[in-house]
């Protein structure tokens, strides 16, 4: 049996991801379903960068501002909302174009999910009460002591995913980490993967243009509605880039300079996890084409870009 064909795009922050998407799309009557963990919040629109309704009237996309900052998104419930959007795309007679930089997305789909059981209330209620007793550093040293290979995967200060990780250990008697080496079945679709990997330096200063662009947009006012919401701190939209340092201008904690600053710094370091990320996890079982620039500077050659991208997706013959 012949699969279905869909296709990925990937890459850091500010890349340029959603515009060579949206080219693409218009080429090869595709479907955009977004693969971005923070562009899923229907509050974050600017400082996420979804992308603008002029786009979004220009080709279907899906799973953009589907859920409310006050319920977490994972991975499973995202594959099971991207594979219903791909087979819906099919339907269409469309090709399903997954584009985003959360690389634990594309691994669940191109490789499979463990099926972690429930790990029950009594965990849940327990971990939840270590964290509000010790805080996340101390719970995190807790969990390392018990689930070492777990705790060496997480942030001490990533309250949410440490807690998932204790209720997991504590409720099924394996660690996170042993239950996610536990991969299930890649989703029934034959993969093809463009991976943007820009220069540092150029994505240093996309960063930068853009974090300045959402603020004329409308990003302080953005994070004012967010903080309106006394949402628990520990969402991972309370987390997402610019919102805790938006946060801490509007209290009057720093200044808006500053803010721009640690912004542009976080969102750094973080391009570089997810560039060290895709190296060392492939997209697909499937071919991928790297291109080393950002998309977006590449405006001057966009038909020859395109033509060559277009024609590694539908090779002739």
């Amino acid at each position: 049996m012949t699969l279905p064909h869909a296709l990925l795009v990937a890459g850091p922050t500010a890349s340029g991801k959603s515009a060579l998407a949206l080219a693409l799309a218009e080429r090869l009557r595709g479907t955009i379903v977004n693969a971005d963990s923070m562009q899923v919040y229907r509050e974050l629109r600017v400082l996420t960068a979804r992308p603008t309704p002029q786009d979004e009237a220009r080709v279907p996309h899906k799973l953009y501002g589907v859920r409310p900052a006050t319920e977490p998104g994972s991975v499973a419930w995202w594959r099971a909302e991207a594979l219903a959007a791909m087979e819906s795309a099919r339907q269409e007679n469309r090709l399903p174009i997954l584009t985003g930089g959360t690389g634990l997305y594309f691994a669940a789909l191109t490789h499979g999910l463990a099926d972690i059981p429930d790990p029950g209330p009594q965990a849940r209620a327990e971990a939840r009460a270590l964290l509000a007793e010790l805080g996340a550093p101390g719970l995190h040293a807790r969990l390392a002591a018990e689930d070492p290979t777990t705790g060496g995967r997480l942030k001490p200060n990533d309250s949410q995913r440490i807690a998932r990780a204790w209720e997991v250990w504590r409720g099924t008697g394996s660690g996170l980490a042993a239950w996610q080496a536990r991969r299930g079945t890649p989703a029934p679709w034959r993969f093809t993967a463009i991976q943007l990997d820009p220069p540092r330096e150029a994505l240093r200063a996309a960063i930068a243009t853009r974090f300045a662009a959402m603020l004329a947009e409308g990003a302080l006012d953005e994070v004012r509605a967010l903080l309106a919401q006394h949402l628990d701190p520990a969402l991972p939209a309370m987390r997402a880039h610019g919102v805790p340092e938006l946060s801490a201008c509007l209290r009057g904690d720093m200044t808006l300079p500053e803010a721009s600053r640690r912004t542009a710094l976080v969102t750094g370091q973080y391009t570089r996890r997810q560039a060290t990320w895709f190296r060392h996890h492939p997209l697909s079982e499937g071919r991928t084409h790297t291109i080393h620039a950002r998309f977006a500077e590449l405006t001057q050659f966009s038909e020859r870009i395109l033509d060559e991208t277009v024609a590694f997706v539908h090779p002739p013959g």
